[in-house]
């Protein structure tokens, strides 16, 4: 009995450590795709582009502090016409540190705000 509980241990361990890491990379996805809606609605409320870009990553950047490293923002996609959309791209890298390796793993997550059809932007 003891041997086959020394045997195990190890798996049981790694299952454990697996689901750590699976449970921390669906839980970071999960701020991320929240971060770039933020970002695409605190820039779908601006009137010019620079202001936009601005206001999406100050966003980002205060959703994601302490959760990645590096976040970016992109609002390349975006329609940034009377009707348009504002299409927000986020980005960063998560440290998997924590599960003993020394890798990191890059999320994105995107969102899609419309631009009001009788609003004007600059």
């Amino acid at each position: 009995m003891a041997v086959e509980t020394v045997m195990l241990a190890p798996v049981f361990l790694l299952f454990l450590m697996f689901l750590a890491g699976a449970g921390r990379l669906v839980e970071a996805q999960g701020e991320v795709n929240g971060a770039a809606r933020d970002a695409a609605r605190a820039a779908s409320v601006q009137r010019a582009f620079d202001a936009a870009k601005a206001a999406a990553e100050a966003s980002t950047t205060e959703a994601l502090k302490g959760t990645c490293q590096q976040p970016a923002v992109s609002l390349d996609r975006s329609r940034w016409e009377e009707g348009g959309q504002v299409h927000a791209e986020v980005t960063c890298e998560l440290d998997l540190g924590f599960l003993g390796f020394n890798a990191t793993k890059q999320m994105t997550g995107t969102a899609v705000v419309p631009l009001e059809q009788f609003r004007r932007v600059e």
